[in-house]
């Protein structure tokens, strides 16, 4: 049973950066694809980025070239560095696996707040 612990999140102003970490109760060795999205209220949860475990990464057109995520396998942590925050991404972010790509997904963490506000 994986469980998922996000972190990292806050209140930062437009401009400024955070990192978010998602640590997993065990090896995420064997989760294969592993992501954010994020919920702003009154919105549907939206994909932020993901990565797999060979390391290739996909983002949302909205985050492109100012987000990067990763992962470490031996600490079991995946991460997102956030850069020239905006207003618009306040959200709750969540960390999210799967085994395959083909998967759902299927694990889910509790979430963390972002606050982007002056």
């Amino acid at each position: 049973q994986v469980q998922l612990v996000e972190s990292g999140g806050g209140l930062v102003q437009p401009g400024g950066s955070l990192r978010l970490s998602c640590e997993a109760s065990g090896s995420i060795a064997s989760l294969n694809n592993m992501g954010w999205f994020r919920q702003a209220p009154g919105k549907q949860r939206e994909m932020v980025a993901t990565i797999t475990s060979g390391g290739t990464t996909n983002y949302a057109d909205s985050v492109k070239g100012r987000f990067t995520i990763s992962r470490d396998n031996a600490k079991n942590t995946v991460y997102l560095q956030m850069s020239s925050l905006k207003s618009e991404d306040t959200a709750v972010y969540y960390c999210t696996a799967k085994k395959y790509a083909g998967y759902n997904w299927g694990y889910w963490g509790q979430g963390t707040q972002v606050t982007v506000s002056s």
